[in-house]
Order: C-alpha cells, then structure tokens, then sequence
C-alpha cells in the first residue's frame, strides 16, 4: 500500500483551500489593477478636461445659458439747411432667431412653421442662420418691418417657436417720401460682399448699411455704435437675470446744405418729366436743391420691400441713376466756354462781330443754325443772346480745338466736381485727338471743333457741371467745387480763380443778361423775379427727342443763387421747356412761393 507524506504543520485537506485563496487574490489583483487603470483614465481625462480644454468646456457651458442681445444704434438724422429733418427713425418690429437654443435638426420644423407665418421660403430664413452657426449665442435678424398681424401669430404659436424671437428695433424713415431720393439715398442690410469688405469695421451679419446717396456717402458718421445685453436664461429660453449692459451709442446727425422748400419747388417744376434741376449758392458751392427723375421711395427698403414694388420701381426708367450727375452734351449752355476760349485766345478782340449765316460748308458737311437763316452780324454778347451757332463756328474753326479743349477743363468738365457722392457721379467727357484715336480709331476733324464749340459731338457733362460752369460768370471768375455738408468754413475753401480776365467776365456778364431782355430766355423777363441773366440749349440725340437746358443765376448785380434744369428728350427748345423750371424755382427762392403744378412749357422763340 502506498502512502501520502504531508508536511508536518500543515493540517491534512488545506491544499484545496490554498488554491482557492490564490484565485481569489489573483481575481482581487486584477481588479484592483483595473480600478486603478480606470481611475488613472478618468482622472487624466479630468486632468486633461480642466487644464487643456477647461476654458472651452467653461464657454460651451455659457453658451447653453448666457444669450448676447445686441442692441442696434439709432442711426444719425439727415437734417436740411434750417435743421429740419429729411432722414430719421421710427420702431419696427423684426423676427430674430437664437440659433444655439435648438439642435441642428430641429430648425427644420420650425422654420417650416415660421416660413408659414412670415410668408417666406425656409431657404430664405435658413441663410442667415447657417451663416451665423448653429452653436451661436448671438440673435440673428431673419426679417425686418413684420405686421401687427404677423406679431400676434408668433406670440400665439411661441411654445411651437422655440428659439424665435421679436424685437422692436429702430428703421430708417423718410417722412418726406421720396423728396430728395437721390441725395438722400436708402439703407438696407448689407450683402455678402459688403459683409467681407467691412468685417474688420465692427460691422456683423445682417447690419444695416447706407446704400447710396448720403446715407451711404456719411455711413461712418451715421452708423452709430452697437451696445447690448448679456442675458442669463433657463433651458427654456426665458430671461434669468441681466449679467451685463452696453448702451448702443447713436451716430451723429448729418446737416445738408439741401433746403427742403426750395428741393420741393424743383421737384414740382420737373413734374413727372424724365430729367434734373440743381440749384446751388455760387458764392461757395453749397447745394441748394438736387433732384433726378424718376425717383423712388426709399421708405420701400427701410423694412423689406415686395416684388410687386420691386417689379412698379423696374418699370420705370432708371429710378436709381441720379441724372444730375450724369453726362449729356450741354448744348448752347455751353457756350460760355466757347466765349471764354475765344477771346482769351487772343484770336478775337473783345469788340469782334461777325456776320452770321443759315449753314456754314465745313470739310464738305454743312453745320446748320438753329434758326436755319442766321442772324446777321453780331457781336459776342449778341451771338449769346441769340445763341448764333454760325458765329460759334467760325469762332471754333480760327482758334483751333487746343484753347477750346484747355478752358473746357479749366471750368470742370471731364473730371469729378468734388460733391460727395463721387461713388454716383461720372466725370464726363472732354474729347481729344488722342482718345477719338483710342476709341473710334479716326483723327481729330475741324468738325468736331466745329461741334463741341455749340455743346455738341462727343461732349458730355452733367447737370452739376454745368451749374457749376454758371457759378464762374456770377461770381466773377472763381470756380467752385459743390458741396452737401453743412459746415462753417469761409466760401474760399470752395473756390478757385480760373484766371479769366475781368474784361472777359464782364462781356459774359452782360451776354448772359441779354439772353434774358431780349434773347431765347424771354421766360425769366417777369415782374415777379428780380433781374437775372441765363443761357437756353437744345441738345441733339437722334433718332430720340432733343434734351432741353436752361440754366440761370440771380440777381444779376449780386447772384446768389444758380439754377439749372434738364429735361431728358423732351423735344423742344431750351427756352421754352427748360426755362420755365428755372423760373419756377427762382420765384421760390426770391418770394417763398410754392406753385401747384409742375411747369409747363411756353410758346416762345429758343434753341
């Protein structure tokens, strides 16, 4: 029989119970070395958490219950001459959305919803809102100038709009409607491409922005500065408690040298006539009244516009252009410069008549009068009472293209006046042999000599310029540089000599006042103005109807004021079409009175 040897201190029946004891601590080793390893994990996650991502998980957590409402500023007023306002604000109600109050997939239903109510594709309010970013703590406008209508309906449905939110907010209003439109301009929310241009300015999604005109000339100075609210909320969206506040600061308010009066007789003396009146002080430039048709309401962007307003506006031809400060060919108007050019020249004596003719034969063309008989012979002032275009002609053709071109420039025209909205104004055209050779290919002709010296040919200047080109015979010489702003400056700032001689301005002087007494603007011959003096034109534009200008300066001994009409194919002369604008303006300027209607052309003889 075999036998079992067993150590002698250990008690037969304990190996059983020692294996199961080294299980046991294994298991327990193990366990241990994974509760270890888990809280290693979990603390360096902490560890990691709290010191290298700490400052991101804190703003996350904010983000879920701090809400930003910034706080639009009021934009600066746009006052006239005598303070009163032309530009200023009014309360509308606008629909923000708050984009991080909701996941990603659940804007979806809403903006279905909101889409209903509003009356706009979800497309259209979702842009601004993935631009913004769904995890942004920011308001984010989505529609402007709702209806009380439209308030009430989002009050009722709010516990289905999680995360929408209304807004009184201050829009721009223009309680004269479409008065002085053009040099007023419109605002609206800025595009893609303006958001890019001014980001680094303190400009954000959806702000408001001068479009054109001096709402956007003097953006700077209207916008004002953005204030707000940080907010504390609930999981609900509902207001806690106010953490912080920055008042909006508003911008500062703008005073144009515009007078209301007088830019309401301009436009009633245009009427409905596609065309532009400029009144300005030749004494400094200042502008009095600036007016373009057809016009638009800028009311129509301050909230949102429709497309049936969108569509009536399109209809129209050009609402947008500013025609004052555009290029046409000035006409007879222009010959002011051509007298200028002239004498100065020295090619013709200060006491020069010519004869003058039905045609002039020049390179095989006849050039015509517009009376087609001629006047006979005359002197300066009486070719510029009568606007001779023979006489002008013979004039263009001794002295050459050179003198006629250097004054040209001299008054202003083929460059920018200055005036503040350059953004809208085109600089014109002062034709030469160089640029007839860039663009048409051909050399410079004594026929086109010929024509410029009568306004015509490829000359084009604008409304301004040619009233500025009247402020250099009623002031004295000076050429002045028009202006918008309001300000305290001495006129000398906005003037400059042109070195005309005396002699020679007060041949102008005197040319331009028979225009008036016996000439083609017999219209401004009348009880109710002071003594004036002016210059008619008719600008060709075939196969369209003729352009028709005046423009005036009083009162002749001590002018003060110039004005000058445009009527865009009217068909017509000068005098009969344009000058009674004039007169209508002036009658405001001198006696306060307002007519009823626009003015209607008279049956008297003019270019």
């Amino acid at each position: 029989m075999a036998l079992t040897q067993t150590p002698l201190h250990q008690p037969a029946g304990t190996t059983r119970t020692a294996r199961t004891v080294g299980r046991q601590y294994q298991s327990l080793m193990v366990m241990m070395l994974i509760s270890i390893a888990m809280l290693g994990g979990i603390g360096s996650r902490l560890a990691y958490l709290q010191i290298f991502q700490g400052e991101r998980n804190r703003q996350l957590a904010d983000n879920n219950r701090i809400r930003l409402i910034p706080r639009q500023p009021e934009r600066g007023k746009i006052l006239d001459r005598k303070g009163r306002i032309l530009a200023g604000s009014r309360l509308s109600y606008s629909v923000f959305l708050w984009p991080i109050s909701n996941p990603e997939a659940d804007w979806q239903s809403i903006l279905t919803k909101l889409s209903e109510i509003l009356r706009t594709p979800v497309d259209t309010l979702k842009k601004p809102l993935e631009k913004a970013g769904y995890t942004s703590p920011e308001l984010v406008r989505v529609m402007r100038g709702i209806s009380p209508a439209q308030v009430t309906a989002l009050a009722e449905l709010s516990h289905d709009l999680r995360g929408v939110h209304i807004e009184a907010e201050a829009v721009r209003d223009y309680p004269n409607g479409d008065l002085a439109a053009h040099v007023l301009g419109y605002t609206g929310e800025m595009s893609d491409e303006d958001f890019q241009a001014r980001s680094n300015q303190g400009y954000r999604l959806g702000d408001v922005i001068g479009q054109m005109g001096v709402e956007a000339a003097f953006e700077p100075q209207l916008r004002g500065e953005w204030g707000g609210q940080q907010v504390e909320v609930d999981g609900e969206g509902r207001v806690l408690g106010v953490m912080g506040e920055k008042k909006a600061s508003p911008g500062r308010d703008v005073q144009l040298t515009i007078d209301i009066d007088m830019q309401r007789s301009a436009e009633r003396a245009l009427g409905d006539r596609i065309g532009a009146i400029v009144a300005l002080d030749p004494r400094d430039g200042s502008v009095l009244a600036m007016v373009s048709r057809p016009a638009f309401d800028p009311n129509l962007f301050s909230t949102r516009i429709t497309s049936a307003q969108w569509e009536q506006l399109q209809s129209k031809s050009f609402p947008f252009v500013n025609r004052a400060l555009q290029g046409y060919p000035p006409a007879s108007t222009f010959k002011i410069v051509t007298t200028t050019a002239a004498i100065e020249s020295g090619n013709f004596p200060l006491d020069t008549v010519l004869p003058t003719f039905p045609f002039l034969r020049i390179g095989g063309i006849e050039f015509w009068d517009w009376n087609r008989a001629g006047f006979g012979p005359l002197d300066f002032q009486g070719a510029m009472a009568w606007s001779s275009d023979t006489f002008f002609y013979q004039t263009a053709q001794k002295m050459g293209e050179q003198p006629l071109i250097q004054w040209t420039r001299k008054f202003g025209f083929g460059q920018k006046t200055g005036i503040e909205l350059a953004k809208e104004e085109a600089a014109g055209l002062v034709p030469d042999e160089d640029w007839k050779k860039a663009e048409l290919n051909e050399p410079w002709y004594v026929g086109d000599t010929v024509n410029m010296s009568i306004g015509q040919g490829y000359l084009q200047s604008s409304p301004l310029q040619v009233a500025v080109m009247f402020a250099v015979p009623a002031n004295g010489g000076d050429l002045v540089q028009p202006h918008l702003l309001m300000d305290n400056q001495t006129a000398k700032r906005w003037r400059k000599p042109l070195g005309i001689s005396p002699a020679v301005i007060e041949n102008l002087q005197g040319g331009l006042r028979q225009v008036i007494t016996n000439g083609t603007g017999k219209a401004l011959n009348v009880s109710t103005l002071p003594s004036v003096s002016g210059k008619s034109g008719t600008a060709e534009d075939p196969p369209r109807k003729s352009h028709a200008w005046f423009g005036a300066y009083g009162p002749t001994e001590n002018p003060e004021i110039v004005v000058v009409a445009f009527a865009e194919n009217s068909g017509g002369g000068g005098g009969s079409v344009a000058a009674p604008m004039v007169r209508q303006v002036l009658e405001t300027y001198f006696n306060g009175t307002q007519a009823n209607e626009s003015a209607q052309p008279e049956n008297v003889q003019s270019d």
